[in-house]
């Protein structure tokens, strides 16, 4: 599988990442093995995972898993989220650093090779939150560090906070939402990242599963659709405009004789700036479909033709407003 640095780092990581937010509650730990050696024999190597996850059972299932081969993986996880808490964000320096013992507990391993904000944190300084990334970096406990879920503002200010002095751990990665049918990054998140050498890991490349065309006659009652858990988070992509897109990239897979998946993956893994989008595969057939796309790139006009009918509204002050 091709490879890519991860920003302006050393790190190189495979241009497909393996999510495991299923993992230890959706994904069992025989499911999870298999999905993690397919990935792995199919030459991938950046495990994305959270504290969360699972309750921390994502992480420690990982951990469990990678022993033997840990020097095989990139495992990148994150920090940040308190759920079951009247404080849904904690990116204080005492909660941050604890979260990491403890990832690093469960993982069974004395570093990680990224390590994330989660979520900005508008309750606390955000030099006390980055000098908490410098500790984890001088201290060993991480490699690299990045964040997730940030507004361009949000980015730019963390980015730059920590260019300013030499020594500071360098902000190496921006996750986010981004898909044919969430392409609200390339607002201001995209181009701020590709002007601060930062790069960008798109989680839920697939609309959160709606763009395999799943969804086009129905919901099927084993998706995530079709659970209390996940329904609202997928029925924001249940729209007439998003079914425009899914119809769109239908064209495009019956076209190339591949699956939607692969289309819509192929879009988004090849787009300015992104390094590889995380894949939440729960079963080992998902997986390999999005393995699939290795061999896929997609021709420039079905390419300009899918840039087309997603295109996102943008206007003043968004990046670009003033071209033409």
């Amino acid at each position: 599988m091709e490879q890519r640095h991860l920003g302006h780092t050393g790190l190189r990581v495979t241009r497909l990442g393996l999510g495991t937010m299923a993992w230890g509650r959706d994904t069992d730990e025989g499911e999870a093995a298999d999905l993690l050696k397919a990935y792995l024999d199919a030459g991938g190597n950046l495990v994305d995972t959270a504290d969360v996850y699972g309750d921390g059972e994502a992480e420690a299932l990982l951990g469990r898993l990678v022993e033997g081969i840990r020097d095989e993986v990139v495992i990148a996880t994150k920090a940040v989220s308190v759920p079951h808490s009247e404080r849904r964000f904690d990116a204080s320096r005492r909660h941050l650093l604890s979260a990491l013992d403890a990832s690093l507990a469960r993982l069974g391993t004395d570093y990680v090779d990224v390590w994330q904000l989660h979520a900005y944190d508008e309750l606390t300084p955000i030099e006390e939150t980055l000098a908490a990334l410098d500790i984890a970096v001088n201290s060993g406990r991480a490699r690299y560090v990045g964040v997730a879920n940030y507004s361009g503002w949000q980015l730019a200010t963390a980015a730059a906070w920590q260019r300013a002095v030499p020594g500071r751990a360098q902000i190496a990665s921006v996750q986010m939402e981004y898909s044919l049918l969430q392409r609200g990054v390339e607002r201001e998140v995209a181009p701020g990242a590709a002007a601060l050498g930062v790069g960008l890991l798109p989680w839920s490349p697939l609309g959160r599963g709606v763009l395999t065309g799943k969804y086009r006659t129905g919901t099927p009652s084993d998706s995530r659709a079709a659970s209390d858990r996940f329904a609202g988070f997928v029925e924001p992509y249940l729209t007439e405009g998003a079914r425009r897109i899914v119809d769109a990239v239908a064209t495009a897979s019956d076209g190339l004789g591949v699956a939607p998946l692969e289309v819509a993956l192929s879009w988004v893994r090849d787009r300015p700036g992104v390094v590889a989008p995380i894949v939440g595969a729960r079963t080992p057939a998902q997986l390999r479909g999005a393995l699939a796309t290795e061999d896929l790139t997609l021709p420039q006009e079905i390419r300009s033709a899918l840039d087309d009918v997603s295109a996102p509204a943008a206007g003043y002050p968004d990046h670009g407003w003033n071209r033409g």
